[in-house]
């Protein structure tokens, strides 16, 4: 089944009779997440077992993870929270958690721990990077080309998005600071562990919103994490960064004369908050779901969709082969040694701190 079709048939996915503890939860759930493949391979490694096991509960998505923190903010400025569960990724995590609007979690009691004992905790391991915050997977944002459109030199370095005399056309980005300003500065020259420090700095910004000026008239931006491999499958980008599992998606699914391009490629989590000020019988069963959508063998499942690294470490040994095509997913996961050999890891707290202020440079810019 495809992806799509996958996606439409979780939407409201509806029965009845359930177990005793069910009477003290409530019975609908509200998921927020990305859409598209990340999506539907939550669909399948988490919902639809769960929903076997709890015929009396129905499922709404809603796609609206990347305004995450504004919209929380309203809806708790409003009093008015309709959100049970939401995907994040862990700099938004951590600034609900620092603005009261996420619950805090006790990893040890709220969550499995590994079959063989192994407390959650211990499992997660340093990926628990805020007590709000439930990881799920490791993920990387990276680019991939157009295999056909970039002439007879393979591109080998993040810094050929830069190099419009060698590899001509446009390119898409994330209409967002992080990861582009760190790629600028990285291209301008600066080493990678002073990438924050300079960043930290009225001239560090200038100097990568300059080196972002050398592009920016041929920059497609997006917003929305499909958006890159369709504009690279219609030709409309050469170059295009997005999240590892969606450029998986075109090749290795839809086949597009895609290549990755895996240098500097910056690693990031994502997992679950819990919305603060959810009613007990809310709370009870966003509770009960993370329990199970966040179990060993769940994050090992995802795995077989997408090519997402789990987060525990219990759930490594795990990741076999895709569902569909039957191939080995370990060599297209972000951590493979043979893809991350030059990876930027991000830095969470930082853009937690300066996340507002960059962004309203960062518009100011665009706007420019």
């Amino acid at each position: 089944m495809k992806f799509s079709k996958l996606l439409m048939a979780s939407t409201a996915l509806t029965v009845a009779a359930g177990t005793a503890s069910a009477e003290d939860m409530a019975n609908e759930l509200t998921l927020v997440s990305w859409g598209g493949a990340y999506q539907a391979s939550q669909v399948k490694a988490y919902v639809e077992p769960y929903l076997k096991m709890h015929p009396e509960v129905k499922v709404t998505w809603d796609e609206s993870s990347a305004e995450a923190v504004a919209k929380l903010r309203a809806m708790n400025e409003a009093g008015n929270v309709t959100w049970d569960l939401v995907d994040a990724v862990a700099s938004d995590s951590m600034r609900l958690c620092d603005e009261g609007l996420a619950e805090e979690i006790n990893h040890d009691e709220d969550l499995a721990a590994a079959p063989d004992g192994t407390s959650a905790s211990e499992d997660f391991g340093e990926l628990l990077v805020s007590d709000c915050f439930v990881p799920q997977i490791v993920y990387s944002t990276t680019f991939g080309y157009r295999t056909d459109l970039v002439g007879d030199k393979t591109p080998d370095s993040v810094c050929a998005i830069f190099d419009l005399e060698g590899f001509p056309g446009k390119r898409s980005l994330q209409k967002r600071p992080i990861d582009n300003m760190e790629w600028a500065l990285y291209c301008d020259g600066v080493e990678k562990d002073a990438i924050y420090d300079t960043l930290g700095t009225e001239e560090g910004v200038n100097r990568a919103l300059a080196k972002l000026d050398t592009i920016k008239d041929q920059v497609v931006w997006w917003t929305a994490g499909a958006e890159t491999p369709q504009l690279l499958a219609d030709g409309e980008v050469v170059f295009g960064s997005t999240f590892n599992g969606r450029l998986f998606s075109a090749i290795a699914e839809q086949n597009q004369p895609i290549g990755m391009l895996w240098d500097m490629q910056s690693f990031d989590l994502d997992g679950w908050v819990v919305p603060a000020g959810l009613p007990a019988d809310r709370k009870a069963r966003v509770m009960d779901f993370l329990k199970f959508a966040t179990d060993t063998q769940r994050l090992a499942d995802q795995a077989a969709y997408i090519s997402y690294g789990p987060a525990r470490k219990s759930s490594a040994p795990l990741v076999g082969k895709h569902a569909e095509l039957g191939i080995d997913m370990a060599p297209h996961m972000p951590t493979d040694p043979a893809n991350s050999g030059n990876v930027h890891v991000y830095d969470y707290e930082w853009w937690a701190d300066n996340r507002d202020d960059l962004n309203a440079k960062f518009e100011a810019w665009l706007a420019k």
